[in-house]
């Protein structure tokens, strides 16, 4: 639980130091990219979870993360991040993107630990998603 708050904290943290570096606009469409990708390869993972039975939660949960990969993923490549004028709650979405992001990086964490497996390498499908998120913002 410490871990998981200390997570918490520190993306968003790391979120709102982004926006005072680089600008609210560029960390939002980053951090909503990266969160509608992750939340698309968790809902993968859990549809095939369901498909092999191995839980009943499972199909809950591809129904909760593809939920939030689409909206996030629409709002991401709808230009909203660019629209949002200063003020207009930056910091708050900031805050509600750190809760995204600090649980999806568990959601891996416990995925890699279900297959066996322990260290940092939980960490790839969230680089990924910042890097495509990246990439696809230097594209749009």
């Amino acid at each position: 639980m410490k871990q998981a708050l200390l997570l918490l904290m520190a993306m968003i943290a790391l979120l709102e130091a982004g926006m005072a570096f680089w600008g609210g606009a560029t960390v939002l469409a980053l951090a909503f990219g990266a969160v509608a990708l992750m939340a698309l390869m968790i809902a993968a993972t859990f549809l095939w979870l369901w498909l092999a039975r191995a839980t009943s939660l499972a199909l809950g949960m591809v129904f909760s993360w593809s939920g939030i990969g689409l909206l996030t993923g629409w709002w991401w490549l709808s230009g909203l991040p660019d629209r949002l004028q200063p003020g207009q709650g930056a910091h708050l979405l900031m805050i509600a993107l750190g809760f995204s992001l600090s649980g999806a990086i568990l959601h891996f964490a416990v995925i890699q630990r279900s297959f066996g497996r322990h260290g940092p390498g939980f960490l790839w499908p969230v680089g990924l998603a910042f890097a495509l998120s990246a990439a696809t913002q230097t594209l749009l």
